[in-house]
């Protein structure tokens, strides 16, 4: 089954030639190899780029074993540089060789090579190698499948897929499988001997199960507001585990890093500031948020949440938790409140005003979820997205409502 993975493949594109390694970078299993390997390598082929140009390696290959020595890589790479035209090299899994950043920089002072390059695991991160690269490095962040990539290989309607996406993410090879109980045992496999294992190889921690546990209290309240002394007080009243606030920062830090989950902010709209705490964690797949809660809280509401937060971020979007004061008049005194924009979504000079709303049967559920979005004085677009299958719509005050088929099915559903 091919997978188009065209956003990506595009960015890819775009990037051609413009002098920066390409960091290929996502958390294991989203299909970074395949994209480089196999839909990049096959676009290279279709647009006249000679075979011969296009150096390709898996480091993660054991016939390659004699590559993982650097002086060896490089000395392979360069051999295969005859001519002025230029030479596309895809690396996969750089980080199993020694000194890999030594290599690519050497590769650039070639001025007709183009490199590409992946890895995911405990020793490469993207914090480390554009960090190293000084400027010369340029990221490009792939994510699990969107619904809509899900979509174009599933056989059935959107309703049914949408249970399945939900419950088993968007991991490639998940999708490829045929029956649940497959796909259950393959993400609670992945979870611990993958992901777990990463993060406590490269972070050198002796105790995984207290970060196994951690993880567990994120999946189980997902869009939840949070913070390090929170998530310590639910270790001591749930697990009776003591500890310290510190040491929840770092494990939230090492889990970030790897791609598992992503902290999104709030964002202070008429101060114009950020709030230093809490904020909200989202998952990068939710199948993998679903095995470690054994499947157990699906919790649909803030699952669409989690999805309209990926799918802002696919669309390149920098995501922030909004937050507006509001002045309401009580009896003879006005009270304060902190209303809550689900996200705000920001693209260059773009900006939109978005909320999630799994529901709107009635007119005090609308007026509720529209409140926060009334209280924001400027002329951004603003747009609640709801789980029902209804027509896109715009009131009076100019607040579009969409169905989240229409938001993630339409790759420009917020461009109108």
């Amino acid at each position: 089954m091919e997978i188009k993975r065209d956003y990506y493949l595009n960015k890819l594109i775009e990037a051609q030639n413009d002098g920066l390694i390409k960091v290929i970078t996502g958390i294991r299993r989203c299909g970074k190899s395949y994209l480089l390997n196999n839909l990049f390598y096959e676009y290279l082929l279709n647009n006249n780029v000679e075979e011969n140009h296009i150096i390709k390696i898996a480091l993660d290959d054991s016939d390659n074993e004699d590559l993982l020595i650097p002086k060896n890589l490089s000395k392979f790479i360069k051999e295969k540089i005859i001519d002025k035209n230029t030479y596309y090299v895809i690396l996969d899994e750089i980080q199993f060789v020694d000194n890999f950043e030594g290599v690519l920089n050497g590769l650039l002072r070639i001025s007709n090579i183009d490199i590409y390059v992946t890895g995911s695991n405990s020793k490469f991160l993207s914090s480390d190698i554009i960090t190293e690269f000084r400027g010369r490095g340029e990221e490009i962040r792939v994510y699990p499948l969107s619904y809509y990539e899900f979509m174009s290989v599933y056989e059935g309607d959107k309703f049914d897929g949408w249970v399945e996406y939900i419950t088993y993410g968007g991991l490639p090879l998940v999708v490829s499988m045929k029956n649940d109980e497959r796909k259950t045992n393959y993400l609670k496999e992945q979870r611990k001997n993958v992901y777990i294992n990463d993060v406590t190889e490269r972070n050198g921690i002796k105790n995984d199960a207290e970060l196994f546990t951690l993880v567990e209290i994120i999946a189980s309240s997902i869009g939840s507001l949070s913070n390090p002394k929170k998530l310590s007080d639910t270790f001591k009243s749930n697990a009776g585990i003591n500890i310290d606030s510190k040491t929840i920062s770092l494990y939230l830090k090492y889990l970030e890093e790897a791609f598992i989950i992503e902290k999104v902010e709030r964002y202070d709209i008429k101060g114009k500031k950020y709030m230093n705490t809490p904020y909200k964690f989202y998952f990068s797949d939710l199948g993998i948020r679903n095995s470690f809660i054994n499947f157990r809280q699906h919790e649909e509401p803030h699952i669409m949440e989690n999805i309209i937060y990926l799918e802002l971020k696919r669309r390149g979007f920098s995501v922030d938790v909004g937050v507006i004061e509001s002045k309401e008049r009580k009896g003879n005194e006005y009270i304060y409140k902190q209303l809550e924009v689900d996200f705000i979504a920001n693209k260059g000079n773009n900006k939109i005003y978005i909320q999630s709303a799994f529901s709107m049967p009635t007119e005090e559920k609308i007026e509720q979820e529209e409140r926060s979005l009334l209280k924001i004085s400027d002329s951004f677009r603003k747009i609640i997205i709801v789980k029902d299958y209804i027509k896109r719509t715009r009131d009076e005050n100019g607040i579009i409502t969409m169905s989240i088929f229409d938001f993630l099915l339409d790759p420009n559903s917020l461009d109108y």
